[in-house]
């Protein structure tokens, strides 16, 4: 089956909130199903529950039959977010432009000026889709 991975923040930004209802638009047209991930950073004292998540999601969307909710923690987000998507052998990534501006700053840092979504697409081996609001 085809698997959509977006991660979004908690409390839902309105940027989580614009890329997660690009994220449902891909899964109802692929007829996929959804994996909403939220990273915990290590760094903090809050710690979102996948209940939480969940709860959020269905107040924002309402009932997503298709999706489930993962909550992972780690030192670096974009890290933990990559890791979840290479696991879980996803066929799209849904990011928000803010995070392609957070993904592109860490790249840079192992190679010259990359374009991050090329650079996700040969690193994951997934479609990557930047949201906008």
């Amino acid at each position: 089956m085809t698997l959509v991975v977006v991660p979004v923040r908690y409390p839902l930004s309105e940027h989580s909130r614009a890329t997660l209802q690009r994220a449902i638009d891909i899964a109802r047209e692929e007829n996929a199903e959804l994996t909403v991930l939220h990273v915990n950073p290590y760094q903090t004292d809050r710690r979102v529950t996948r209940t939480e998540l969940k709860q959020a999601v269905e107040e924002a969307f309402g009932q997503l039959g298709f999706a489930r909710y993962v909550v992972r923690s780690g030192f670096l987000v974009e890290e933990t977010i990559l890791d979840e998507v290479a696991e879980e052998s996803a066929d799209f990534v849904v990011i928000g432009q803010k995070q392609a501006s957070r993904w592109r700053s860490m790249v840079r840092r192992l190679v010259d000026d990359p374009d991050i979504e090329d650079f996700l697409r040969r690193e994951l081996d997934c479609q990557v889709i930047t949201a906008s609001l």
